[in-house]
């Protein structure tokens, strides 16, 4: 699969090799963001979202192994290739074994930069179909900006282009049931049927009829034969969501069924294969459950191939304006009004508000405010009553540990798109000092508007 147009963040403090890097990178296709340190790489990694980063071992302050550390922090399936000079071979090889892509030592071979290139990407990009590159329509349902669920989205991608069981760990409205869907459009069985299933919701007595389906006559109200869900999703995707509350018998004959990979309807005497992809999704933490005797461990292991994590809402607060138009948009459609947006202060309210029922909180919050408007513009008052919940401050600098100072002025520049004065008086400094502290960071506010272009990148013909 061609890897051509991807993204590249390319660091070395050399401006003649930076140069002849981008260069030969931009001629073959790949959109190139050039920098020359390691501070100024994370800084970039915060704004955009390469999908490969190409970095010098020796760098000014922080060398490219360090910066190698930090990205597999922050970004653990972003492929980081390292040019060496012979002197840091073994230093380069160490990092290899610890999760570096691979090296190549200078002067380097202009093909072979290119072939390790395009087979790191390969190995990060998701099938060809039915989603392909550049595609995005798999992830639509999905509102964000943030870093940490681009990374998410990232590793889905990836896991969707095999079979593995998936179970999908976050807190109740977090958007479980959403990321399922889109591992489903990203994967091979795309049009094939998602069927999802709430086992916490469906009684014990009716849950394995539903899920493996009855014969005729099985019991006294079997009128007729019934497919299952396993059967009804025959060649697709199976959702198995809130897979901590199923009762233990039947985590037993789950357990067979995934094993066999066939069912056996309730009152049949032969067993029916299926052929369908697993997706587990649950809010308790079955470690816990595990250890009290209340989830099987061998089950466990059966659904717990790949984990995925969602983070709360609070945690991707940079999402909250962006999520809270989106879904004022749908529901303005829905309630035939013509709603312009929220007063700056209405959107800081919500911004800033605790969200302990996440993304799913937000919207019926959003829902409530439209359905109760008389203004065209969502006023603070509205959305004070509709929240009933505490809100909480957003941090100044002076509280902010000094570790996670660049982190708090990303989240204030991603929050106000890029508005000095906003995000300095959110930050409870002058305008003077906050651009002090921007420069000290390298952060240009401009980078952070929604429609911005990030420098060095170049747009890549068709």
């Amino acid at each position: 699969m061609s890897t051509t147009g991807a993204r590249l963040l390319v660091v070395d403090d050399d401006p003649d090799m930076l140069r002849l890097l981008s260069m030969r990178l931009s001629s073959v296709g790949y959109q190139v963001t050039a920098v020359t340190s390691a501070e100024t790489a994370l800084t970039q990694l915060e704004i955009e979202h390469p999908q490969l980063v190409l970095s010098d071992v020796r760098l000014p302050g922080r060398d490219g192994l360090q910066l190698f550390d930090e990205i597999r922090k922050r970004h653990p399936s972003l492929p980081v290739i390292l040019l060496t000079a012979h002197g840091t071979i073994p230093d380069a090889v160490e990092a290899t074994a610890r999760g570096v892509f691979t090296y190549l030592t200078k002067p380097y071979d202009g093909r072979e930069l290119l072939d390790k290139i395009a087979q790191a990407l390969a190995l990060g990009a998701p099938a060809s179909t039915p989603a392909k590159a550049g595609d995005e329509s798999w992830r639509a349902e999905i509102v964000s900006r943030s870093n940490r669920m681009s990374e998410l989205l990232a590793e889905a991608r990836m896991v969707a282009k095999s079979d593995a069981s998936v179970l999908l760990r976050g807190d109740s409205g977090a958007g479980k049931e959403l990321l399922a869907r889109a591992i489903h459009r990203a994967s091979a069985r795309a049009d094939k049927p998602f069927v999802a299933v709430n086992c916490g919701a469906i009684p014990e007595a009716l849950l394995e009829s539903e899920l493996f389906g009855h014969m005729k006559g099985a019991f006294t109200d079997a009128h007729a034969n019934h497919k299952g869900l396993f059967q009804q999703a025959d060649g697709g995707t199976l959702l198995l969501d809130e897979i901590g509350d199923m009762p233990p018998a039947l985590q037993v004959k789950l357990l067979r069924v995934l094993q066999e990979r066939a069912v056996r309807p309730l009152g049949a005497s032969q067993s029916i294969e299926v052929d369908v992809r697993i997706i587990s999704a649950t809010h308790r933490d079955l470690d816990v459950a595990m250890e009290a005797g209340q989830f099987r461990e061998d089950l466990y292991y059966r659904l717990n191939v790949v984990t995925l994590t969602l983070p709360p809402l609070s945690a991707r607060r940079e999402d909250i304006p962006l999520l809270a138009n989106h879904f004022l948009q749908k529901l303005s459609t829905k309630y035939g009004k013509r709603l312009s947006g929220f007063a700056p202060e209405a959107l800081k309210a919500l911004a800033t508000a605790a969200w302990p029922g996440n993304v799913r909180q937000l919207y019926n919050v959003v829902e409530q405010v439209c359905a109760l408007s008389s203004s065209p513009l969502i006023p603070l008052a509205l959305v004070q009553r509709a929240l009933r919940v505490p809100t909480v401050e957003v941090q100044t600098y002076a509280e902010a540990k000094q570790r996670f100072e660049r982190d708090y002025l990303v989240g204030l520049l991603k929050l106000t798109d890029g508005n000095v004065a906003d995000a300095a008086r959110l930050a409870d400094r002058n305008r003077t000092e906050f651009y002090r502290l921007l420069q000290k960071h390298e952060l240009t506010p401009g980078h952070f508007k929604a429609d911005a272009v990030a420098p060095g990148s170049e747009p890549v013909a068709d």
